[in-house]
């Protein structure tokens, strides 16, 4: 089974092409609280977007499942929520969260009315996790590598990947029946840890869901709609072909795939280590 492509956008005219060409969520980032003073000085996405974005959107696709991630938990939460859910989110992403409490929390706040994806990516969720995936309602946990290596004061985000906490953590989730993702991904030989790479990776996880990164395409670029078309409609398909060619792959193609982005990112942090 494919993996479920995820795509952050409140540009209505770049998620109708992104629609069109398979991508499976638009994505709706409505978290600000606490974000620029977790990624200060990081060249990442800083959103802008605004509840308005989620009717926006919704009003635009149709087949794209609309995803929508909130706040952390705070005292406006239910109401942002009940927002959201109002305006037409099927998918809401909790961040930040930390225990199982929390996330129990979070469940009784959207109370069934959309699924819930937590975003695990702090320390204490990583710790936590074995009483996580025991809470009922929680629909998927995607690992968010942004803020996780960066609690882990790691220099490049796949390190995590190459050291094992990926593969510990969705062993967990694997084992809970829950189904999971982690990370972005850029085109398919595109990115400083080229996307085949990555791609394989979530094989050999056995993850269902990845993002389409900014390095992907940065929405915020001024491109007219047929460039735009081009790399969705191309980079998508390069992505589907090559998972086309995974599912037929052997366990030791996969295992030659981790020892190569091991080494990969031993190299990229030697690098980043000399600047």
């Amino acid at each position: 089974m494919s993996l479920t492509l995820m795509y952050i956008t409140n540009n209505p005219t770049v998620a109708v092409i992104a629609e069109k060409y398979g991508v499976d969520r638009i994505w709706v980032d409505l978290e600000t609280i606490n974000k620029e003073e977790r990624q200060h000085g990081m060249n990442t996405v800083k959103s802008n977007h605004t509840l308005k974005d989620v009717s926006v959107i919704r009003n635009v696709i149709s087949s794209s499942q609309l995803l929508v991630r909130v706040n952390p938990l705070y005292e406006g939460t239910k109401k942002e929520v009940d927002e959201v859910v109002e305006r037409g989110a099927e998918v809401i992403m909790l961040p930040m969260f930390r225990t199982a409490d929390e996330a129990k929390k979070f469940v009784d706040i959207v109370s069934g009315r959309a699924r819930i994806i937590l975003l695990a990516e702090t320390i204490e969720a990583e710790r936590n996790l074995d009483e996580i995936v025991k809470v009922p309602g929680v629909d998927e946990i995607h690992i968010g590598l942004n803020d996780l290596h960066l609690a882990h004061e790691k220099k490049f985000m796949f390190e995590l990947l190459a050291e094992g906490n990926v593969d510990a953590m969705c062993s967990i989730i694997r084992k809970a029946g829950i189904s999971y993702g982690f990370g972005g991904i850029a085109r398919l030989n595109e990115g400083r840890l080229p996307a085949r790479h990555i791609i394989t990776e979530h094989y050999r996880l056995g993850s269902s869901m990845a993002i389409l990164s900014r390095s992907f395409y940065d929405s915020k670029l001024e491109r007219d709609s047929e460039e735009i078309e081009r790399i969705f409609r191309d980079g998508i398909r390069e992505i589907r072909e090559f998972e086309r060619k995974l599912m037929s792959e052997t366990v030791g193609y996969f295992e030659q795939n981790h020892k190569l982005v091991q080494l990969a990112v031993s190299n990229i942090v030697k690098g980043l280590n000399k600047q």
